[in-house]
């Protein structure tokens, strides 16, 4: 079958394969197809091995300390900010706050800046294809301000409604915080131009760049936003860290988010004064190991380069969507490839996505099923649930030619 998009002959994919070894296992006698990555990505050898190091060998609290262990734990970890801030296109490592996930880096948005800005009667621009994490934190800020929630449309195709953005901004818009890439769509957003115009009127932009940074080169001085937050475990690293990009001057102007250790400068009885950034948003003993395992996670990507990386995703997304348009009864929703990242969501006939899941993972494919943390969005798109297979690296259009077989093999069963 014809393919659109040439497959990019700059990575060794069978190579890269080998450096992830949960990709050798079998579930149920079958080899593993794991097409689950906009949930949770797998970690290579060199992520896996760099924690292990730390606990092995200078396993200690970081900041604190003056012996030989914690000087080596706060320079594995505090290395491991630095190359993230490069990652991302920082100005300074000091705009890079470790937050346990990206939930945890919007939800800390909305309980300093959005407390000490959001006004009764302002607006929250949003979108209708956010994820729970982008949604819920700005609904509750805007109940307790007296502020009102705004949506930018998506249109039948799965993209914003750019035409009606002007209409929508205005001099009550205080704040827009949008998805760089839709974690069930895979429609991958204009943040630059939405920023541009949001700042035009005055408002701060979030971007929720969850999908965004572990699959295409993210600048955060490119993109022109004020905020952006994303997580380790999507980007071949661990779970339960993530990190908050933030311009420095609002950053100085918040409020900690929480009060305890390393965040303060002073504490008495009368009262405290605050850490320097970034660790005035960082209380308590943080993930030290997971920490430096992000920075290794970080090494791993530039090593392969996120050009290739978004390349690739790009050739597997566009097989994908063609294999699937093949098999009867299967809608595809998002836009065309060239339009999203490596997500499919698709339902087949009457199946629902729960049973068709079920069915796949007999045959050792691994793909989501559900509305993926986006309720709104699938009510706009008037299904309660669907499948969703999504892409990384290191997967192949030999396991997407399993993901269909196992498709027909769920209509036999379900006899569609």
């Amino acid at each position: 079958m014809a393919i659109e998009i040439l497959k990019p002959a700059t990575l060794n994919v069978e190579a890269i394969r080998l450096d992830f070894p949960i990709l050798a296992r079998k579930v149920n006698d079958q080899p593993l197809v794991y097409l689950d990555n906009a949930a949770t990505s797998q970690k290579p050898d060199s992520v896996i091995q760099s924690m292990d190091f730390y606990y092995r060998n200078y396993n200690a609290n970081v900041h604190r300390g003056i012996h030989r262990l914690s000087e080596e734990a706060t320079l594995g970890y505090e290395r491991s900010r630095a190359r993230i801030a490069n990652f991302i296109g920082a100005r300074s490592n000091k705009e890079v706050i470790f937050t346990r996930n990206t939930t945890e880096g919007l939800n800390l948005l909305a309980y300093t800046w959005g407390e000490s800005n959001i006004r009764q009667g302002e607006e929250i621009l949003l979108t209708e294809m956010e994820h729970h994490s982008n949604l819920v934190p700005w609904q509750r800020l805007a109940k307790r301000k007296g502020a009102r929630v705004r949506y930018i449309p998506v249109d039948d195709q799965g993209c914003l409604r750019m035409d009606l953005l002007d209409e929508l901004l205005g001099p009550q818009t205080r704040l827009v915080s949008v998805t760089h890439m839709s974690n069930v769509l895979g429609t991958i957003n204009p943040v630059a131009e939405i920023a541009t115009r949001a700042h035009a009127v005055g408002a701060v932009v979030i971007v929720d760049a969850a999908q965004s940074v572990p699959h295409f080169p993210v600048n955060v001085r490119e993109l022109g936003a004020d905020f952006l937050a994303f997580s380790s475990h999507k980007m071949c690293g661990p779970t339960g860290i993530g990190a908050l990009w933030g311009r420095r001057d609002l950053l100085e102007a918040m409020e900690p988010f929480m009060g305890g250790g390393d965040m303060i400068r002073e504490v008495t009885y009368e009262g405290a004064t605050w850490n320097d950034l970034p660790w005035k948003f960082e209380a308590g003993t943080p993930g030290i190991a997971e920490g430096i395992g992000f920075g290794a996670a970080v090494d791993y990507l530039s090593g392969i380069g996120m050009e290739k990386v978004h390349a690739y995703e790009q050739y597997l997304v566009s097989y994908a969507i063609e294999m699937l348009r093949s098999v009867p009864g299967v809608v595809i929703y998002g836009p065309e490839a060239a339009l999203r990242g490596g997500v499919v969501a698709f339902n087949v006939d009457a199946i629902h996505p729960h049973d068709l899941a079920s069915m796949l993972d007999r045959e050792g494919i691994a793909i989501r099923a559900g509305h993926h943390c986006a309720m709104p969005l699938a009510g706009r798109l008037n299904v309660a649930a669907t499948a969703r297979a999504s892409f990384y690296f290191y997967n192949t259009t030999e396991e997407i030619d399993r993901l269909v077989a196992g498709l027909y093999t769920a209509k036999k069963v379900f006899k569609f």
